[in-house]
């Protein structure tokens, strides 16, 4: 059997081409690997964790590339190649300062064949944490299914289980995504959500009440269905956490905002490392919320995502100093 890793995670990485402006003024793309369970375990695995992915890929340079991209981060790689289908590919257009718009060409990918078998062969690893996400249940009938499968599985066999809603509004409906994921989050020791996407596994929605009362009721819901931990990610607002002992917050990390994109997955890369160290709560959150401010501070899904050592490097100096 294989040694046992830190943090699995599975889902589809793609092909990202990303325009500095409107797609349809031409002009030059950059190529970078774009998926929400692998930005986690790039994240993860910076901060010094043993890290598998396990997906499906196309024979074809896009997969080849991928796989490299991940590998290179320390990332060990259970995958399949098949033939018959493309990697799925992404285009994302900054359409103004505030403003990204995702273009996706995935229907029928690679990525979207994922199934049980596939899962199987990467639970051998024994990990940790099983991190999953909502956008691997919307890309078929077999991965959802595989999906379900590795979220009882392993929450049987007493791994915890991270699941982010991660809803995609042009994978699926919210009435979709709902009857899939309030069942599937039954299995979660930690359940990660937007401050909008609580809805979508919680099994009913509040009475008429404010915005904060209906984020609380909601989550006192997941609690009572055995959900350990409700992680609410608001953006620039900061974050949240409810758990059967009380609520927790914490304000975002102050940095220049340039790029929005994954900083999501970068803060639950935090809150999982944090967990995985054994930090408490707050000490979760504030992981999380660095992580999350490197994210937006820097261009890249991931890729300027900190090691260990660069942690402390935010909130520690002033805005526009250079270390010597």
């Amino acid at each position: 059997m294989s040694a046992a890793v830190d943090l699995l995670t599975f889902g589809e990485s793609m092909v990202s081409l990303r325009s500095a402006g409107p797609l349809s003024a031409g002009g030059s793309l950059g190529m970078h690997v774009a998926g929400a369970e692998s930005n986690v375990a790039v994240g993860v695995a910076r901060l010094g964790h043993t890290v598998s992915w396990a997906g499906v890929v196309g024979a074809d340079p896009h997969g080849e590339y991928i796989l490299r991209q991940l590998r290179s981060e320390g990332i060990q790689v259970s995958h399949r190649v098949d033939a018959g289908r493309s990697t799925g590919v992404m285009f994302l257009e900054q359409r103004t300062a505030d403003l990204t718009r995702a273009f996706y060409y995935r229907a029928g990918s690679a990525g979207s064949t994922l199934k049980r078998e596939d899962i199987d062969q990467a639970l051998i690893a024994g990990p940790r944490v099983l991190h999953l996400t909502g956008i691997t249940a919307a890309l078929s009938p077999e991965a959802q299914a595989a999906l379900e499968y590795a979220a009882e599985r392993a929450a049987a066999e007493g791994v915890v289980v991270s699941l982010d809603v991660n809803y995609r509004s042009k994978l699926w409906t919210r009435d979709e995504a709902r009857a899939v994921l309030a069942p599937l989050a039954r299995h979660a020791g930690i359940l990660i959500a937007s401050d909008d996407e609580l809805d979508l596994v919680a099994s009913a929605a509040p009475a008429r009440k404010s915005d904060d009362d209906a984020e609380t009721a909601l989550a006192a819901r997941l609690l009572e269905q055995g959900v350990g931990e409700v992680v609410v990610k608001r953006g620039a607002a900061g974050a949240g956490v409810h758990t059967a002992s009380g609520r927790f917050e914490a304000p975002p990390v102050a940095v220049t905002s340039i790029d929005t994109v994954g900083a999501g997955d970068a803060f639950t890369a935090g809150y999982l490392s944090a967990l995985l160290d054994g930090e408490d709560v707050a000490g979760r959150l504030q992981r999380g919320a660095v992580m999350g401010a490197f994210a937006v501070s820097t261009a890249g899904d991931w890729e300027g995502l900190p090691s260990r050592s660069e942690l402390a490097m935010l909130g520690t100096a002033a805005t526009g100093t250079t270390q010597r």
